[in-house]
This record gives structure tokens, sequence and C-alpha cells, in this order.
């Protein structure tokens, strides 16, 4: 059984820091490329970051872009995304997300390309 669990949301004062983990179990974290994703109310899913298989190469949404660091350890099974700078509009529930693959290069932000969810993690950012 499957299963990819975030932690390490809550709140925190425009400025901080966070940092996201995604534990995964039931299959071998090493084939599969991961994303981060984060959800507001009446919004749609917005790709946050994504890394390739190995960790070779990283992509990031340009509200993002400087200020979060996505990065793999595939001995535990984890990925983590490090948040720095943290804005009020960076406050949303935070996916992580995985999807198959072969290419050592590939990464996407695309939602629907994702085959395996978790379950979300809240990060509030608020004075």
């Amino acid at each position: 059984q499957w299963q990819l669990v975030e932690s390490g949301g809550g709140l925190v004062q425009p400025g901080g820091s966070l940092t996201l983990s995604c534990a995964v179990s039931g299959f071998s974290l090493d084939s599969y490329s991961m994303g981060w994703f984060r959800q507001v109310p009446g919004k749609e899913r917005e790709g946050v970051s994504a890394i390739s298989i190995f960790g070779g190469r990283t992509d990031y949404a340009d509200s993002v872009k400087g200020r979060f660091t996505i990065s793999r350890d595939d001995a535990k099974n984890t990925v983590y995304l490090q948040m720095n700078s943290l804005k009020p509009e960076d406050t949303a529930v935070y996916y992580c997300a995985a999807h198959y693959s072969t290419r050592s290069s590939y990464t996407s932000l695309a939602a629907s390309d994702y085959d395996y969810w978790g379950r979300g993690t809240q990060v509030t950012v608020s004075s």
C-alpha cells in the first residue's frame, strides 16, 4: 500500500522559514520524479517545485524562485521543500506528488502528470 505523508507545515510570520517533508512508503522513490504543489480554496492546484530522479534537475514556479529549494534523499525515501522568506501569499495547503519516470531529466509542474498524491499539510504565513 503506497503512501505519501507530508509534514512540517504550520503558522509562520512573514519573512520566516519552514521545511516541508514528504515521506514515501510502498514504493522506492528512486524511480519517481517528485513535485510539490499548493492549493487555496477556490483556486486550482498550483505547481510549486519539481525534482527529477537522482535530483539532477529541479524546476520552480516563478513565484517561489530564489526562495524555495526542493531536495530528495532516496535512502530515506523522503523529499523536502525548504521555504525561506515566506510571504502571506504562500499560504496554502501543500501537497507532494510522485510520477514514475525513467528519464533522468524529467520534471513537471503540471498536476495532471502525477500518479500518487499525499493528503497535504497546511502552511499559513501571517503576522
